[in-house]
């Protein structure tokens, strides 16, 4: 019973955490959308950026902080999962499992470079020369291609979509949720990659991009990370081998238990 009550434990802490991180995320990507036109700024070149960045002020450095730590949640309930779901010695679980992890940590990298990284270059390039605001351009482009493109971006964002297309697998070959879960889990993964088009051609000129992909993508792909998480809180995990074990335990009484061996029966089978 112990063991059960920390099971259902550990099951709404996992969903509750899911929960948290997709709408507390929301909510500061919401407010960095209103007041920084994120994510379209991240497209625009140095001379609109870094402006706009000291305009914005230190409550603008905030907003990003926010962004960065409520996405950070979601590094918790990753690595909690397969315990939740029974599958700690699952090899193809365990991966996953590091990979989305390391998807977190990368977007981490990517969203707090905004705090420690960009202000010093934007108030650089405002105060600065021609000298001076050529010389930032190179680093603000260096730093955003780098930490946020490829790191942030294009990793993170490939980690974060191999997680979810390995558990939905699991999902539909184990029952250990229901199917539905992975069914959708696969469609938004599907969706969420096309935004790779649009990160591939800050590299690649001329590269197809789908102008809806990172909006719809990131968008389905946060809703069913919630998703995940209520279906965690509401109803218990399939376990797996259940059926063996209750076949176990029913056949046991059927099962005849040694009589423990008495001093008189010791005695007697003396020679």
């Amino acid at each position: 019973m112990t063991t059960a009550i920390m099971s259902g434990g550990l099951r709404r802490t996992t969903g509750g955490l899911f929960v948290v991180s997709a709408l507390t995320f929301a909510g500061a990507a919401t407010v960095l959308s209103s007041t920084f036109d994120w994510p379209d700024i991240l497209r625009e070149p140095a001379e609109l950026v870094l402006p706009a960045f000291v305009a914005g002020g230190t409550s603008l450095v905030w907003t990003w902080f926010a962004t960065a730590w409520t996405y950070a949640i979601l590094l918790v309930p990753i690595l909690l999962l397969p315990a939740v779901l029974g599958r700690r010695g699952d090899p193809v679980l365990r991966v996953a499992t590091y990979a989305g992890a390391t998807s977190v940590l990368l977007a981490l990298i990517g969203f707090l470079r905004w705090v420690f990284v960009v202000p010093p270059l934007a108030d650089s390039y405002v105060s600065g020369d021609a000298v001076t605001r050529a010389a930032v351009d190179a680093a603000w482009t260096a730093q955003h291609q780098f930490g946020g493109a490829l790191l942030g971006e294009h990793l993170g964002q490939l980690l974060a979509i191999g997680w979810s297309v390995t558990l939905s697998v699991i999902i539909l070959h184990t029952r250990v949720l229901p199917r539905w879960l992975g069914v959708s889990g696969l469609l938004v993964s599907a969706l969420y990659l096309t935004n790779q088009g649009d990160i591939l051609a800050t590299a690649v000129p001329g590269f197809p991009v789908w102008d809806l992909g990172g909006l719809i993508g990131s968008t389905a792909w946060g809703l069913w990370v919630a998703v995940l998480g209520v279906v965690l809180l509401l109803r218990p995990v399939r376990a797996q081998g259940a059926e063996l074990h209750s076949g176990i335990f029913a056949g046991s009484a059927s099962v005849p238990v040694p009589r423990r061996s008495t001093a008189a029966d010791i005695t007697s089978s003396r020679p």
